[in-house]
């Protein structure tokens, strides 16, 4: 009988089982290998050797939520808190669009002072002002009716990460209140609205099992998300999980892989938490099957109070730098960043 990882990349259409098996293989270096190259094989048959480029814009740092495992929760009381004016947005996003960003994402943690009325007037400028951009939202959880008003007003991608698709997991990570049929149900409503769609999980966050990063990834199969993020899990000083180990990059490395070949038109970032655990990560999340990068057009004075983990990489550097530095990352490993918007195949 052939391995498991030689039957996935013959048909990626695994049960819960077959996938905990999969992961199995992560300690295997022939299984890795292949797994990696299969998904460079596929990322460049839907988008060549081209990398897009997400203006990351962190809007505020208030979140009304408390997730056991985030710097900005709401019950951490040395968190230096803020808000960006929507003049500060704009600027951020008039900076980002010179130097060549064609999607904006608006992340923040779940402020109630941005009102739906506010966030569709600030929506509404940004498409006003630069029409053939992207928008992503990264905002939390909220009603259909107000993920519709976004929609209408111009909103066309969010991100939503489940984190963890096992209920049990779940509740050892966030507050009693919180709930994931809430969050399940919210990513199902903005693919109703005609959003392309992000979920993704932490890897390695405390209590995770390899079962549960197999129901993760049977989630991820029936959701068929437009994009998929996910990074290891870091731990926060001032979080209940400081001491936490943090999770592995070889094992994200593995997923991204995995993900590439489940989901071969996915939008796949090299996210900053790579970076951060790997001097060399993003540069190794291209090249297991990643096509996005997202550079921080945030003030530079805002950038280390949205600390949502340790060590947060780019929290010093003007967004021209970031960009600069990511092309040259990006090109090291023989893949080229672009200014378009990058939507899903």
């Amino acid at each position: 009988m052939k391995p498991v990882y030689e039957r996935f990349i013959e048909n990626p259409d695994f049960t819960k089982s077959e996938f905990v098996e999969l992961i199995k293989c992560a300690e295997d270096p022939e299984a890795v290998r292949k797994l990696k190259e299969e998904a460079v094989r596929i990322r460049e048959i839907y988008y060549g050797k081209k990398v897009f480029t997400r203006g990351l814009i962190e809007y505020t740092n208030y979140c009304k939520n408390d997730c056991y495992y985030c710097g900005i929760r709401k019950s951490n009381t040395n968190a230096k808190r803020y808000r960006l004016t929507e003049d500060e947005i704009m600027a951020c996003c008039e900076n980002g669009y010179e130097l060549g960003f064609r999607t904006f994402v608006l992340q923040g943690g779940e402020d109630a002072y941005y009102t739906d009325d506010r966030m569709v007037e600030i929506i509404k400028k940004i498409k006003e002002a630069y029409p053939e951009c992207a928008l992503t939202l990264s905002i939390g959880e909220k009603s259909y009716e107000s993920y519709k008003k976004f929609r209408e007003a111009g909103a066309d991608r969010y991100l939503l990460r489940h984190e963890t698709a096992n209920e049990e997991h779940y509740r050892k990570l966030h507050p009693e209140k919180m709930s994931l049929a809430v969050r399940k149900n919210c990513l199902y409503d903005l693919k109703k609205l005609g959003y392309q769609v992000g979920a993704g999980m932490m890897v390695g966050s405390p209590y995770q099992t390899t079962e549960d990063l197999a129901e993760d990834l049977v989630f991820l199969k029936e959701l068929q998300p437009e994009m998929v993020g996910i990074g290891p899990f870091i731990p926060h000083h001032d979080t209940q999980f400081a001491k936490e180990p943090a999770g592995s990059v070889e094992m994200t490395l593995f997923l991204l892989a995995v993900i590439r070949i489940l989901l071969p038109k996915v939008l796949l970032p090299a996210t900053t938490a790579l970076g951060t655990m790997d001097p060399l990560g993003r540069e190794k999340g291209l090249q297991a099957g990643a096509n996005v990068v997202m550079p921080n057009l945030s003030p530079v004075k805002n950038r280390k109070q949205y600390e949502l983990y340790d060590n947060k990489i780019c929290t010093g550097e003007e967004a021209a730098e970031c960009r600069g530095c990511m092309g040259r990352r990006v090109a090291s490993v023989g893949y080229e960043l672009v200014t378009e918007r990058g939507d899903a195949v």
